[in-house]
């Protein structure tokens, strides 16, 4: 969906481009292909059911999928303000991949745990894997920076350096620097009556060698750039050209180091940037969840250094001071030779180049609810329907709750809220129920990454408004989507539900791929309220009816599944599954595929991130295949499909939504639910249309190989060119109007071999 301006870039740097690109992807695929002979060699005539071989490590998988992330910022299909934001995406995503599994991997080597994981490996190799693997892709991420610099500069964007200021305008910057970067920082000079400052994480640091004018005497100094304001300054724009051009504030500081250290004259400079442990540990013990939390965040500031990033021209000397002072280990620093915090490039991407961007796309309002004047459980009683974001509105999610706020037959709500944004309508929707006299009930989990701080104040302001306001469990995330609208109607009550995969999130809703399930079926309401019950009284949900939840039911319902395709491909019937996931990492549920395989059990998964299965490997997963969607929007939505005794797809298949991944926290340490697909229409468009069309999509695939890593999916000669992006976006989903529109539904001719 590149656009014409991009398309248009000078030939010869497209050629260039093009050719590096190829490079990298061809000397990529030589080393996939080694290791893969290497492992069959390895492997060769070893019982690898048996064997911790089978199974890939998780961490380096998950490596594998930023990589694909990374690979995206050189694919000259996106747009180039696209490409930089997949960049930036996978320098953050990194980040936190530090902050959290690889400081956790670092506290047990400290604590002396040596317990192996699932493929063999103790948390110190584990974490040698991962420096070897992280400084390769640290390396290529600034390689991919620099290609795209040079592209930018030739679409009219420059990031400039400080040499590279025009007189003029550094005349401009100094009244700029004064006025709004001058003021926030504080420069520290660094000796015994100066002992070396707390450095936040994530904030970037410029270490000085300086010199005393008038007697020679040396001393280190550090300036701390201010995290509160944007990353790069943008410089008066030529009134006879349209180019832009951007320096950062730490080349703007550089520029008038003399201001702040007057007297001094700079020997030597570099700046350098920390990441920290971001891990929270809970005491489960505790008696005031909200209090434990408000401690443990603070403490989190302050965790301990994982990782350094320092520029590489920092003088050695210079370095080795910054590096000792932080207590960093030789691997946990990196050295780089380009930009620091690239996960800070999305400012340079929200610059207003409608040409170098994705065409905007409009969600749709599902029809029918639509065609009922926007009165949603009118649309609910009429049948059962999907909403597939962001391919569809969010917004229908938050009228649903908008509107059993203001009808005067609902007497009350129940909501799980593990993510949320920033002014959520979803909260004020919830707020304004109980200001009407609803009975109105907020599980608010606060063990949610990341968003901790903004969940504590939901909660309280939810509290303030009447609602009554449940943390769930201290040992259990409630990682559930569920919505419950009770209404009277007549003489009797109904009962609206609302099952996603996604998080009540409306800015997430429109770049995450998920599916959000409206019904008023008497018997799924009685187990989401059963749900609701185990959460707010702790009491196991023994009685559920259709759904499944975890940690009680859902890792045996999906067994209970996996062991029917065996037994059906055993006795000669039709047997297959389908499954789409953001991860595959429980060991059981691993095995369990293993063993369908083995039977003959035909097993096609899409798997965004983490896949710690191996694929396609004779005598264990010949029967596997596995692949990695990677586009425009986040892949998260999670669909089970088993055959039921038929081929997929087949209207009698067995299929399911879930908030859960196949991993050990979802099955086991969250509450999770499994909602079963039945009605006809909506169970044709999960089933057929969108995993259909997933799993025919060969132009954003990845394929993922049994060593672990991945190759991008091209069209064979003569095969037809598939985006499930470009379809979703293009055709309208299935039960969202009333109709199946059965030309629209894409059909897979056969199942690619593995």
């Amino acid at each position: 969906m590149a656009n014409v301006a991009f398309e248009e870039h000078e030939q010869t740097m497209a050629d260039r481009g093009q050719a590096t690109a190829a490079a990298r992807e061809s000397a990529s695929l030589r080393r996939a292909e080694e290791r893969l002979g290497d492992q069959a060699t390895r492997m060769a005539g070893a019982n690898l059911v048996d064997s911790p071989d089978r199974f890939i490590n998780r961490e380096l998988s998950w490596l594998n999928f930023n990589r694909r992330v990374l690979e995206e910022s050189a694919n000259r299909k996106n747009p180039l303000l696209e490409r930089l934001k997949f960049l930036a995406i996978s320098a953050n995503n990194l980040d936190e991949f530090f902050m959290v599994r690889v400081a956790g991997l670092g506290a047990q080597v400290r604590e002396g745990i040596n317990t192996k994981s699932p493929e063999g490996l103790t948390p110190a190799e584990q974490l040698e894997r991962i420096a070897e693997a992280v400084s390769v892709v640290v390396e290529d991420q600034q390689a991919q920076w620099r290609e795209l610099r040079t592209e930018l500069g030739q679409a009219g964007i420059a990031l400039i350096d400080g040499p590279d200021v025009t007189r003029q305008e550094k005349v401009w910057l100094e009244d700029y620097f004064l006025a709004h970067v001058f003021p926030l920082l504080t420069p520290l000079a660094i000796d015994p009556a100066h002992p070396f400052p707390f450095i936040p994480n994530l904030g970037v640091t410029m270490a000085l060698q300086l010199s005393r004018v008038k007697d020679s005497k040396a001393m280190n100094a550090l300036i701390r750039m201010p995290m509160r304001i944007e990353r790069f300054v943008r410089l008066p724009q030529s009134p006879d050209t349209s180019d832009v051009r951007l320096i950062s504030i730490e080349g703007v500081t550089s520029l008038f180091i003399g201001k702040l250290f007057p007297g001094y004259a700079v020997k030597g400079l570099g700046a350098f940037r920390v990441i920290r442990d971001s891990e929270v540990e809970i005491l489960e013990e505790a008696e005031d969840l909200v209090r434990v939390f408000e401690t443990a965040l603070k403490r989190r500031r302050r965790g301990s250094v994982i990782r350094v990033d320092i520029e590489a021209k920092m003088p050695v000397e210079l370095r080795r001071f910054v590096q000792h002072i932080l207590g960093a280990t030789d691997e946990g620093v990196f050295s780089v030779d380009g930009v620091l915090a690239l996960n800070e490039m999305g400012q340079i991407a929200n610059l207003n180049r409608p040409d170098l961007e994705f065409v905007p796309y409009a969600p749709r309002f599902p029809g029918r609810v639509r065609d009922h004047g926007g009165d949603c459980f009118a649309a609910i009683r009429q049948k059962d329907f999907v909403v597939h974001h962001p391919y569809e509105s969010f917004d229908v999610v938050v009228n649903f709750l908008q509107q059993a706020a203001r009808d005067p037959d609902v007497v009350a709500v129940k909501q799980t809220l593990y993510r949320t944004s920033a002014d959520s309508p979803i909260i004020r929707a919830l707020a304004e129920a109980a200001e009407a006299g609803k009975s109105v009930t907020a599980v608010v989990e606060l063990k949610a990454r990341f968003d901790e701080e903004a969940n504590i104040r939901w909660a309280r302001d939810l509290e303030r408004a009447g609602v009554q306001v449940v943390f769930g469990f201290i040992e259990l995330k409630t990682h559930a989507k569920l919505s419950l609208v009770v209404r009277r109607e007549g003489t009797s009550l109904a009962s609206y539900c609302h099952v996603g995969t996604g998080n009540y999130h409306p800015v997430t809703a429109r770049i995450y791929t998920d599916l959000s399930f409206f019904t008023c079926d008497p018997i799924i309401a009685r187990d989401v309220s059963r749900v609701f019950n185990f959460v707010t009284g702790y009491a196991e949900p023994a009685e559920l009816e259709r759904m499944a939840v975890s940690p009680v039911s859902l890792r045996n319902r999906i067994h209970e599944h996996i062991d029917e395709e065996i037994a059906n491909a055993k006795a000669g019937k039709p047997a297959a599954i389908w499954m789409k996931m953001n991860a595959l990492v429980d060991p059981d549920i691993i095995d369990a595929l293993y063993r369908a395989s083995g039977a003959g059990v035909p097993i096609d998964l899409v798997v965004r991130g983490i896949c710690c299965l191996r694929p396609g490997i004779p005598g264990l997963s010949e029967n596997i295949r596995v692949k990695s969607i990677v586009g425009r929007f986040l892949e998260h939505g999670r669909i089970y499909c088993f055959g039921s005794g038929h081929s997929l797809p087949h209207p009698k298949a067995a299929v399911y939504i879930s908030s859960a991944d196949m991993m050990p926290r979802n099955l086991d340490r969250r509450v999770e639910a499994l909602c079963p697909i039945l009605n006809p229409t909506v169970h044709e468009q999960v089933l057929e249309q969108i995993m259909v069309a997933n799993l025919k999509d060969n132009e954003q695939s990845w394929q993922l190989l049994g060593d672990g890593s991945s190759v991008r999916m091209t069209p064979a000669p003569g095969d037809e060119v598939f985006n499930c992006t470009t379809y979703f976006m293009t055709n309208p989903s299935l039960s969202g109007r009333g109709k199946s529109p059965k030309d629209s539904v894409p059909r897979l001719r056969h199942r690619p071999e593995p």
